[in-house]
């Protein structure tokens, strides 16, 4: 039977832990803004994959949406099960692909750039979570103009999640380094 090293499996329970903590606090730190308030979930998200690699990331993020729907008041507007039914709630589940597309270049990222199209890559999938529910819960209620709406609601954050996927990635290639190093003294 394979022995589990324990040391490393609680520096990963630590590890998506933060995360989930990260992002929990992330939707309550806001800087408003004149079009929409500034929140860092984005950079949090992508972080979690960029630092933890694809498979933590997404637990992270999965630990955290299930916060959430459990009741904890983790989400903009609360949590809970019925958040299922608002049409932000793809966002949500777009932070765990987000995270698992940050995270397919944990160990390759070698230059900043690398590390930018994986940011940029990582926004693009939670869009597409985020605009097909946003689509999905607008058409099941019929409800008119979609496409003024995708717009008004989802494409506007658009400018301002780039700016964040970016700084996201600078700042988990500015931690990387004392990230690497603690591990290493763990082992």
């Amino acid at each position: 039977m394979k022995r589990i090293n324990t040391k490393l499996a609680a520096v990963d329970i630590a590890e998506i832990a933060l995360f989930v903590a990260l992002m929990a606090a992330g939707v309550y730190i806001r800087i408003p803004l004149p079009i929409m308030p500034l929140t860092f979930q984005t950079v949090f998200a992508v972080s979690a994959g960029l630092l933890l690699g694809w498979k933590k990331g997404m637990i992270a993020m999965f630990v955290y949406a299930l916060t959430g729907l459990v009741g904890l008041p983790v989400f903009s507007e609360g949590g809970g099960i019925f958040y299922v039914i608002k049409p932000s709630f793809g966002y949500i589940l777009g932070f765990i692909a987000s995270a698992g597309v940050a995270g397919i270049g944990y160990y390759k990222q070698k230059k900043i750039w690398q590390t930018v199209l994986l940011a940029l890559a990582a926004t693009v999938a939670d869009y597409i979570f985020g605009i097909g529910y946003f689509i999905a819960v607008w058409l099941i209620n019929s409800t008119p103009k979609l496409w003024e709406s995708v717009v008004a609601y989802n494409l506007i954050y658009l400018p301002k999640d780039i700016i964040l996927a970016v700084l996201a990635a600078l700042l988990s290639k500015a931690v990387t380094p004392a990230l690497l190093k603690m591990r290493k003294k763990v082992k």
